[in-house]
C-alpha cells in the first residue's frame, strides 16, 4: 500500500513534465519562447530566476484575504502523505482501538484461535467504528470539508475546524486521571481546563483510557466462559479423565452459550452504547 502511494505521488509530481514532453505543440512553443527570452543561457544552466525557466516549483505560497495557501502540487503531496498515516490516525483518534481489543479478548475467551479470522475482526471493527464515529464525521464534513471544497476557506482553516469535533469526541472518552497524567508529564502549566488540552497531549491520554476501558469490558466477557472451563475441568477430574483436555469439551458449550444469548448483538450493542455518540 505504501509503495503504491509513493508511485502515485511521483506520477502526480511529474505529470506536468510528461504533458510538455508528449505534446509537440506545447513543447515547440515553450522552446521558442524560452529561446527568445533567454538566448545566451546554455542547456542545463537555466536558473529559477531566469525569465524563461520551466519546471515545477517546490513550494509556492499564495497570499489570500483569509490568510494564505500553498500551491496545488504541495496540497496533493500533503494529501498523499496523510493517506500514508491514515491507519495510525484511525487507530489513535477513533473508537477502533476499544472495539478491536474487545473482539480479540472475546475470541480468546471462547477458545477459538483463528475463528473469526483477523480479516473478519478488522472489517467488523472498521465498520462499527464508522457507525459510531458518523456523528463526528458529519460535523467535520459540514464545518470543514464542504467549505473547503467550495473554496470558502483555506486548507489550514479547514484542518483547524476538522480537529474541533474529533477533539471533543476524544475528550469525552478520556478519563481525567489519564489526562492529568500526560499534562503533568508534558510539563505544561498553562492548561487551565480540559478543553484547552492540545491534541498531541490528548491523543496518548485517549489511547490509555481506551485500553483501560477495553480491558474492563474484556474482563466481564471472560468471566462466564471461565466458569464453564472450571466446571468442565472439575467434572473431568472427578471422572478420572486426566489426559483429556478440558478445552475440547468446554468449547462446544461456550459456543452454544454465546449463540443462545445472542452474544454478537450484545457485544456490538454494548460497544456502541459505551461511547454515547450514536
Amino acid at each position: 500500500m505504501i509503495f503504491i502511494q509513493r508511485i502515485l505521488v511521483l506520477i502526480l509530481t511529474c505529470l506536468p513534465l510528461f504533458v510538455m514532453a508528449a505534446d509537440p505543440v506545447v513543447g515547440n512553443s515553450v522552446s521558442n519562447n524560452t529561446s527568445s527570452l533567454v538566448p545566451n543561457v546554455p542547456i542545463g544552466a537555466a536558473s529559477a530566476t531566469a525569465p524563461g525557466y520551466l519546471g515545477v516549483p517546490a513550494v509556492v505560497y499564495k497570499t489570500t484575504d483569509s490568510g494564505g495557501e500553498y500551491t496545488v502540487t504541495i496540497q496533493i503531496l500533503a494529501l498523499m502523505t496523510m493517506l500514508s498515516i491514515l491507519p495510525s490516525l484511525l487507530i489513535m483518534m477513533t473508537s477502533f482501538t476499544r472495539i478491536i481489543v474487545v473482539l480479540a479478548i472475546l475470541r480468546q475467551a471462547i477458545g477459538l484461535q483463528q475463528t473469526p479470522s483477523n480479516q473478519v475482526l478488522l472489517g467488523l471493527a472498521l465498520f462499527l467504528t464508522l457507525f459510531i464515529m458518523m456523528p463526528v464525521f458529519r460535523v467535520v464534513n459540514a464545518d470543514a470539508i464542504q467549505p473547503y471544497l467550495a473554496e470558502e476557506i483555506t486548507p489550514q482553516v479547514a484542518l483547524e475546524r476538522a480537529i474541533v469535533p474529533v477533539h471533543e469526541f476524544m475528550l469525552a472518552q478520556t478519563r481525567e486521571t489519564d489526562l492529568n497524567l500526560f499534562v503533568r508529564i508534558s510539563g505544561r502549566t498553562d492548561i487551565t481546563s480540559a478543553a484547552e488540552t492540545p491534541i498531541h497531549i490528548l491523543i496518548p491520554a485517549f489511547i490509555t483510557s481506551e485500553l483501560k476501558t477495553a480491558f474492563q469490558i474484556g474482563f466481564l466477557i471472560f468471566i462466564p466462559f471461565l466458569i464453564i472451563d472450571l466446571v468442565v475441568a472439575s467434572i473431568l477430574m472427578a471422572m478420572g479423565m486426566m489426559m483429556l483436555s478440558p478445552i475440547i469439551i468446554s468449547l462446544p458449550f461456550k459456543i452454544m452459550l454465546f449463540v443462545l444469548i445472542d452474544g454478537w448483538a450484545l457485544i456490538m450493542g454494548t460497544l456502541a452504547n459505551s461511547f454515547g455518540t450514536v
